[in-house]
């Protein structure tokens, strides 16, 4: 673990984000963490901005069951086939193969292409082509590279063989025919689905991003074949430019371009014009949830890589300080695959009616997030180590995502400014997640609500008492602004929006 990861974790546990592995006094168990308060309040704030887009873009929320008997799985081709290339070095420590191989070229080249959908023996090859040799340990070249089954298996009842879902997708996706009847026989429709899911990692690494308890956010849209090439909502945003890295470029070694998704489309880079406006949402998305641009690629997957039902595949990757490009969501064109496999295993008609009275099992897009690599991502991207002399750690993360918008502080614990302070504390928590700290000296408390990512302070001191204004300090500039009492809640909705 490197140093700046080693930095990064410490002030999550230390200042109330991100506990664990779980169960701490039991010594932990790899994979498992706790959402302390700020951590939970900064996911509720990912989550609901996701929920908040996936609305304004016409899906509706459900919720389904995480636990689905053997034959779901069977159909969905997880059950036997959900598995990862694991290799043990000689000491015995486990290490998923592409992953491992990747890491090792990243180090020369952030830019390497991705693997994925090699063969065992093609991993092989270059494990021993390129002497990879994780953290100075050997690899059991001999035993080889082994299949790690991901799926979690449980009972239910007496002997009901079922298994934790691994995904959220496939559970959303059994209840087509009811959203058919319920958005009154018209596609396309959407759906999306937030909660948790589970995958048994051989050897869980990178903190938040690769757990086996996690939550997912994943739309669905439900849509026929001949629909996703004239999407009507596609010529509002036709002229809009991602930074896209296709598969043609990165095997010919080229850079990303920005380029426009009618561009896009006509290049053939993207395969229609229903899943490039789901490129351009999810993209979009990213900025709502205080990304920076400059840190977002979409990465197109390799036809190895690709499912062979999939008609297209791009992955959305952050560029984090911990770990490099990092994949954080995916974008699958799912064709009829799907509903095709649960129709034929459970007996079900997924047929249904198109414009033309034609029978016709619809496509799926998708968009699949966990939401708490989204987390690691914004503390990665916000955290700020100040040196010795310069004071204490901050959380910068702009104000719209920060767990609590504001803090109110009394400059002394005296009785007359406590009692100024708590109504103006009350008057803004009704309506903003803020804080109240009357302990420590002033400076302590501003150098606290700095770690906590709090933007704003509203500082009530002897003046207040005599005119009835406070100071609002900004967290970044460590400016103050002196403002009327009865102006506070607007001049901090101004600032956080």
């Amino acid at each position: 673990m490197g140093k700046f990861v080693q930095e990064l974790t410490s002030f999550m546990q230390q200042k109330g984000f991100v506990w664990g592995p779980e169960p701490e006094i039991y010594g932990g168990q790899a994979g498992f963490y706790s959402y302390a308060p700020l951590g939970k309040l900064l996911k509720n704030n990912v989550e609901n901005t996701i929920r908040n887009v996936f609305i304004k873009n016409d899906f509706f929320e459900v919720e389904c069951p995480t636990i689905m008997p053997k034959k779901v799985w069977e159909a969905s081709g997880h059950l036997g086939g959900f598995t990862d290339p694991v290799i043990y070095s000689k000491k015995g420590a486990a290490f998923r193969v592409d992953n491992l191989i990747e890491e090792h070229f990243r180090l020369k080249d952030e830019n390497c292409p991705r693997l994925g959908g090699l063969k065992d023996d093609d991993y092989l090859d270059i494990i021993k082509k390129h002497d990879i040799k994780p953290n100075g340990e050997e690899l059991d070249l001999k035993k080889g590279i082994l299949r790690h089954d991901l799926m979690m298996k449980t009972t239910v009842g007496f002997d009901g063989e079922a298994y934790n879902r691994p995904e959220t997708a496939t559970t959303t996706y059994l209840p087509f025919l009811r959203y058919y009847d319920f958005f009154r026989k018209k596609l396309p429709l959407g759906v999306f689905q937030i909660g948790n899911a589970y995958r048994n990692e051989i050897s869980p690494r990178q903190h938040l991003i690769r757990t086996r308890e996690f939550t997912q956010a994943e739309a669905q849209l439900f849509i026929f074949k001949h629909q996703k090439k004239d999407y009507p909502k596609f010529d509002a945003v036709k002229n809009e430019k991602l930074p896209l890295w296709s598969w043609d470029k990165q095997s010919k070694g080229q850079k990303i371009e920005m380029i426009s998704l009618k561009d896009a489309i006509d290049k053939k880079s993207l395969a229609n014009k229903a899943y490039a406006y789901l490129l351009h949402m999810t993209y979009n998305l990213f900025l709502e949830l205080q990304i920076p641009a400059n840190k977002i690629r979409l990465v197109q997957h390799s036809p190895d890589e690709k499912a062979f039902y999939a008609e297209d595949a791009w992955d959305i990757e952050v560029d984090l300080r911990s770990f490099g490009w990092t994949e954080i969501c995916g974008i699958h064109d799912r064709s009829d695959y799907d509903l095709t496999q649960h129709a034929k295993f459970s007996g079900a008609n997924m047929e249904v009616l198109d414009e033309n009275n034609e029978k016709q099992i619809p496509n799926i897009l998708e968009i699949a997030f966990g939401t708490g690599r989204i987390v690691f991502a914004l503390l990665d991207i916000y955290y700020e180590k100040k040196s010795e002399g310069e004071g204490k750690s901050m959380f910068k993360i702009p104000a719209k995502m920060a767990p609590m918008k504001a803090a109110v502080f009394p400059l002394l614990r005296k009785p007359e400014l406590i009692k100024l302070a708590k109504k103006v504390y009350d008057d803004l928590n009704s309506c903003l997640l803020c804080k109240y700290d009357e302990t420590a000296s002033i400076g302590k408390r501003y150098l606290r609500a700095a770690e906590e990512g709090i933007p704003y302070v509203v500082t009530i001191d002897f003046d207040s008492l005599e005119d009835q204004t406070v100071t609002v300090r900004n967290r970044d500039t460590e400016k103050q602004e002196r403002i009327n009492i009865n102006d506070v809640k607007n001049k901090l909705f101004s600032l956080i929006n």
